[in-house]
């Protein structure tokens, strides 16, 4: 590894990393950040295998629609997605 791509993997802490990965599979991070992100996948393994399963789990749960869950169901999993993403 060049110290230039060491410097770029220091620059994104995996923790940031698991917090980008939402818009990064839905296409939605700007160009700066995207390639920021793809960068530090370059050079984290741990990081690669978690944006694998995310992949995963999100072509898993693709076929789910709203109306297919029972609406107190629903509240409670928008409230933990919300509460996890504040805490």
């Amino acid at each position: 590894m060049t110290d230039d791509r060491a410097h770029l993997h220091d620059d994104l802490p995996c923790t940031e990393e698991v917090e980008l990965i939402t818009d990064y599979l839905e296409g939605a991070l700007p160009d700066a950040e995207r390639r920021r992100l793809e960068l530090h996948l370059r050079t984290c393994p741990a990081c690669t295998e978690y944006l694998a399963q995310m992949r995963t789990l999100a072509g898993s749960l693709g076929g789910l629609r709203d109306e297919g869950l029972p609406p107190e169901v629903r509240g409670s999993l928008i409230a933990a997605f919300r509460a996890f993403r504040s805490g």
